[in-house]
């Protein structure tokens, strides 16, 4: 069987939605477009590494390129995360990459399942009453 072309993988966190394309290349990442290099804040730039941090030098053989919409920053940078990672097994095809990845924080492989309560009545969200009056 032979490596595929391209891999595409997708990661979700809260609104966040994450798509990862992973090919042969030398060693380029792109978040929405920009270098992984000028992608601000830092805390960002870190959580979208740490998948490729983990694999070292292999990092340098794949072009990984990963769009994110809706959510926040953070969100999005975990979404992400996300997709990177499943990208990198998918296209490694290595088990105990999965067990380490697993084992550093299962988020890496798994999407995050929580989402927002919906609204309740009596209020202006799904936990917050209005005032109760008692004069």
């Amino acid at each position: 069987m032979r490596a595929p072309v391209v891999v595409l993988t997708t990661g979700k966190r809260k609104a966040a939605v994450a798509r990862a394309s992973v090919r042969k290349g030398i060693g380029l990442v792109r978040f929405n477009d920009r270098p992984l290099e000028l992608v601000e804040p830092e805390l960002v730039r870190q959580k979208i590494q740490e998948p490729l941090l983990m694999i070292g030098e292999r990092a340098k053989t794949l072009d990984i390129s990963v769009r994110a919409t809706g959510g926040g920053v953070v969100g999005q940078a975990s979404a992400a995360r996300t997709a990177v990672a499943r990208g990198l097994l998918e296209w490694l095809k290595d088990a105990s990459l999965r067990e380490q990845f697993k084992h550093y924080d299962r988020s890496l492989i798994v999407n995050d399942p929580r989402r927002k309560l919906p609204k309740r009545p009596g209020g202006r969200g799904a936990r917050k009453r209005r005032q109760k009056s008692y004069r």
